[in-house]
């Protein structure tokens, strides 16, 4: 059985169909609460964990903290689980998602993590202009704002479109322009590249590359509307690039079975890595682009694992 983990359900059709097309046996778990039986063993199966960290924007914050609990629980118990309690710990935190790709030799912006919000603005002195803000945790562009001056900056954290975080961490960070007027995702699964995919910034930070609202970040809206698709292409990359090998390498170091990287280059031509993604989506029209279907390579990869115990279970009986 493959259980999947989910909270928004507008972001389940294409898994369902992918899980389907394979005959593959599914049990779905509303996650946005629940219960925790301590002392009872785990349903037996492959578990898939799709829970959002902008969640609670959809006042389902409580079960950001029930799945934190039960993917630690699940594999205490032996469960294998698809982006597990590591992967989940990253994925609502980009404090630690930048400590790890910086560990990893891998460029990422400038960045403070400012608690207090009167802090930010001492703090924002540290930081060259431009500068972004950003939420530590949460997708759709949470907290993103671009400040040229900081004036503009003092006035917005003393003013009422303030966006107060949810765990109450805000990032200051580098903004790096790009020449191109775009940035790249990388979408891997099971440690491959599986396709790479361009944004144009044109439009601002209005970039998501799910057909309606998905969980990216600096460039994606706050709103649950469908991009503009002509924004998205596929971005050609070789899977030998330096850049690609390291992400593969990361994905492996920290169990990443699913992720979609951004980076952006910027004028000095270093490639700037900022926001990782597990709970990945997909734009259906670069798909078709280029032969891929997202969601099936996950659905491929649970029904390898599936199988994977099901021998296991074989040779031991």
């Amino acid at each position: 059985m493959i259980h999947v983990l989910y909270e928004n359900e507008a972001w389940m059709p294409p898994l369902r169909r992918a899980l389907a097309e394979r005959g593959l046996p599914v049990t779905e778990h509303f996650a946005a609460e629940g219960v925790l039986d301590l002392q009872a063993d785990p349903a037996e199966g492959i578990w898939l964990n799709r829970m959002s960290p902008s969640a609670h924007t959809r006042g389902h914050g409580g079960g950001i903290h029930y799945v934190r609990e039960l993917l630690g629980l699940l594999e205490e118990r032996g469960a294998r689980v698809v982006n597990g309690s590591h992967p989940f710990a990253l994925e609502v935190s980009k404090v630690r998602q930048h400590a790890a790709l910086e560990s990893a030799g891998i460029l990422t912006p400038r960045t403070l993590a400012v608690v207090g919000r009167e802090r930010l603005k001492v703090e924002a002195r540290r930081m060259d202009t431009p500068f972004i803000t950003k939420h530590n945790q949460g997708g759709k562009g949470l907290g993103v704002q671009l400040f040229r001056d900081l004036d503009a900056f003092d006035a917005y954290v003393d003013g009422p479109n303030f966006e107060e975080p949810f765990d109450g961490v805000t990032l200051l960070q580098q903004y790096v322009e790009p020449p191109s007027r775009s940035i790249t995702r990388v979408e891997i699964v099971d440690g491959e590249l599986i396709f790479a995919m361009r944004s144009a910034t044109d439009g601002g930070f209005e970039l998501c590359p799910a057909d309606a609202c998905n969980i990216g970040d600096a460039f994606c809206p706050v709103g649950e509307t469908a991009a503009t698709q002509s924004k998205f292409s596929p971005e050609p990359m070789d899977a030998r690039d330096p850049l690609i090998q390291a992400y593969i390498r990361f994905c492996a170091a920290h169990q990443l079975d699913v992720a979609g990287i951004e980076f952006v280059t910027g004028a000095d031509g270093q490639r700037y890595t900022y926001d990782i993604n597990m709970n990945t989506n997909y734009n259906s029209d670069v798909e078709r682009a280029v032969g891929v279907d997202g969601m099936g390579r996950i659905a491929d990869l649970c029904a390898r694992l599936l199988a994977e115990q099901a021998r296991r279970g074989l040779k031991s009986a």
